[in-house]
């Protein structure tokens, strides 16, 4: 702006209205999505936004295209008052949205903030055209002779108000930027950037003038590059939109899958438990067939709750979760010491889950244990798993075939599956203890 090498406005009509038109487009496209916003999430943050793009787009090519049909002898400095007073006004929406939080509105006070900002701009829009005759001129009739170094001109308030319109985007450009980031939302971290192009862009407004309609300012190419970056800012909306509308679809689509397996595949399972129960002819064999029908039983609950819970729940929950369903089978207590600050992916946190799962139904199907105690920590850079219990132990050099010693096969290749380690420390009559290092 101070180098007196570059020109700073030239002479475009047709440009200038490309450049309004662009502008004024992608405005109006924002505001479609912020009202879809607010009516899903309510807050009024969205609101405010999405009617300060509304009136910024009213403001550049609303009032040019209102100018198309007034009659010659009503054409005067009030359109330009008008188009600067919807400036402002968009602009302090947008202050107001930055800084308005995750205020929710309830009942019908969304139709009244809309019935508020309509009334505000009717008002500003009769006084603007009933005092035409009484307004100064916002600036000269032509335009300065060079663009070439900075030339404050217009009537003060114009001035003053371009002046604002910077502070506003420039603070919201910072607020819109920190609550991005603490919120990870896509479409608050580019408002940040794009406001920040806006405000510098009224910056230039006020060095240089801005309002002629058959020139192209730098003003104005910072103000659409601001926009360029809106049409981001929408697509990233658009695209987590979907994304969360795939995720919303895969997750009741699993519940769906969950519910089914609960009232069939379990009842069915039940069923059988109870028959074997009731058969009399071979104890062996009846045995067997309650244990085949306790361990399928398992597995569906496990089916069940891998599909109708959500994927993202902490590792604690669980896996301690996992401990007390098998527990409660057996009347057994079930003590914990869970880390919270230890987080797993969700691969891991399944591999952990079955792996808690299997061990503690091995202490106690097999050992009779009354008391288990399961422990997640962090040592250093590594997590652990323990899965302790008080049953009649074994000897784990002797578990080492299909037919006995499959389910510590089973763990031991989940654990390497982690990058961990998988360890039993056993003895007949000291219970048993599965440590898996990942």
């Amino acid at each position: 702006m101070g180098t007196p090498y570059l020109l700073f406005g030239y002479h475009s009509p047709n440009l200038h209205l490309v450049v309004d038109t662009v502008d004024a487009c992608v405005g109006l496209l924002l505001s479609y999505l912020l009202w879809g916003r607010f009516l899903r999430s309510r807050h009024l943050q969205d609101l405010l936004l999405a009617e300060g793009f509304v009136v910024l787009a009213g403001a550049g090519l609303g009032v040019a295209l209102l100018l198309t049909v007034v009659p010659e002898p009503f054409a005067g400095p009030w359109s330009v008052w008008l188009a600067l007073i919807l400036r402002v006004i968009g602009a302090a929406l947008v202050l107001a949205s930055a800084l308005a939080g995750n205020r929710s509105l309830r009942g019908a006070s969304g139709l009244r903030a809309q019935f508020a900002l309509g009334t505000l701009l009717l008002v500003a829009a009769v006084l603007v055209v009933g005092l035409r005759s009484q307004l100064p001129a916002a600036l000269a009739s032509s335009p300065p002779a060079s663009a070439e170094h900075p030339v404050i001109t217009g009537h003060p308030v114009m001035v003053a108000a371009q002046s604002f319109t910077a502070l506003c985007f420039l603070v919201a450009s910072v607020a819109f930027a920190a609550r991005g980031a603490r919120r990870r939302d896509q479409l608050l971290r580019w408002l940040g950037p794009a406001c920040a192009l806006a405000g510098f862009a009224r910056v230039n407004y006020v060095l240089f003038p801005s309002l002629y309609s058959g020139w192209v300012y730098t003003g104005d190419l910072l103000r659409t590059a601001s926009y360029v970056v809106l049409v981001l800012a929408a697509a990233r909306e658009m695209g987590q939109y979907w994304a969360a509308q795939s995720r919303a679809a895969v997750l009741e689509d699993r519940r769906r899958l969950a519910r089914e397996l609960h009232d069939g595949l379990l009842q069915e399972l039940a069923y059988l438990r109870l028959e074997a129960r009731a058969a009399s002819g071979d104890p062996a064999a009846a045995t067997r067939l309650l244990a085949a029908c306790d361990r399928a039983r398992d597995e569906a609950r496990g089916a069940v709750d891998a599909l109708g819970r959500n994927p993202d729940e902490p590792l604690g929950f669980v896996l301690h979760r996992a401990a007390r369903q098998v527990a409660d089978r057996y009347a057994a207590r079930v003590d914990v010491d869970l880390d919270d600050s230890v987080s797993a992916d969700r691969q891991t946190r399944h591999a952990l889950m079955r792996i808690t799962r299997e061990a503690v139904s091995n202490a106690l199907a097999h050992g009779r244990a009354e008391r288990i105690c399961l422990r997640v920590t962090r040592e250093g850079p590594r997590n652990r798993l323990v899965v302790e219990d008080d049953g009649s132990g074994f000897d784990p050099s002797g578990a080492t075939g299909p037919a006995d010693g499959y389910g510590l096969l089973s763990m031991a290749e989940r654990a390497r599956g982690l990058g961990g380690s998988f360890t039993v420390e056993s003895a007949p009559g000291s219970g048993t203890k599965v440590l898996v290092t990942w």
